[in-house]
């Protein structure tokens, strides 16, 4: 079995037919879209904001597709819309991955045990309705949060995208408090030593593929 750096060597083969790494984010914050796309005053409670905003994001993925590497969905400003949203995300992944493009997932999920093999399994998982290629973890509720998507990931040749450091200010009041062995946030990068074959990066402040 291919293991998950598949994705990593898919971003790494994108990037250099392209000379460039650029990472699209599809953020559809209701107040931002176009006119052209608006329809009607643009709140979540409205069901026909889901539909703007998937024709939104559909509009942007044609004009990019050719020219970058990764797109980055930010599930929160779909999942605000309730299942209509839902039902966006999923059509927008689908629409990106037939372009060509590699989707991640910025969902910053972190659980334990059956609930973080069940997010795994939402995204990561190719017969789910919302799988993408890859999909952003938060490791802080310990490496046992890590492993669901990890075994996931690994069936199933995708990717997954580690929070280490943010570059929000405030992360530093947790991911900066010093231990015997460093910084919190050097602890966590290296607890993820024993996945470095197979992890597709870790987000440290810069592009979402950077390994530290």
């Amino acid at each position: 079995m291919t293991s998950m750096a598949g994705f990593g060597d898919r971003v790494i083969e994108r990037t250099r037919a392209l000379r460039h790494p650029l990472c699209v984010g599809l953020d559809p914050y209701l107040d931002r879209i176009p006119s052209l796309f608006r329809r009607g005053a643009m709140q979540p409670q409205h069901p026909d904001k889901a539909g703007a905003i998937e024709e939104f994001c559909c509009r942007v993925i044609d004009l990019i597709a050719a020219d970058v590497a990764v797109v980055k969905p930010q599930a929160s400003l779909f999942e605000r819309l309730g299942w209509r949203g839902w039902q966006a995300l999923e059509r927008v992944i689908r629409y990106a991955r037939a372009a060509g493009l590699l989707v991640l997932l910025d969902a910053k999920r972190g659980d334990i045990a059956e609930t973080a093999t069940a997010y795994a399994q939402a995204y990561l998982s190719p017969d789910s309705s919302c799988s993408v290629d890859a999909i952003t973890v938060n490791p802080y509720l310990g490496p046992e949060s890590l492993a669901p998507f990890i075994i996931e990931a690994k069936k199933a040749e995708r990717g997954v995208v580690v929070l280490v450091r943010n570059s929000n200010p405030d992360s530093s009041i947790y991911q900066s408090l010093g231990t015997a062995a460093g910084p919190l946030f050097a602890v966590v990068a290296a607890s993820l030593a024993k996945w470095q074959d197979c992890l597709a990066g870790a987000v440290t402040g810069g592009p979402p593929w950077a390994s530290q």
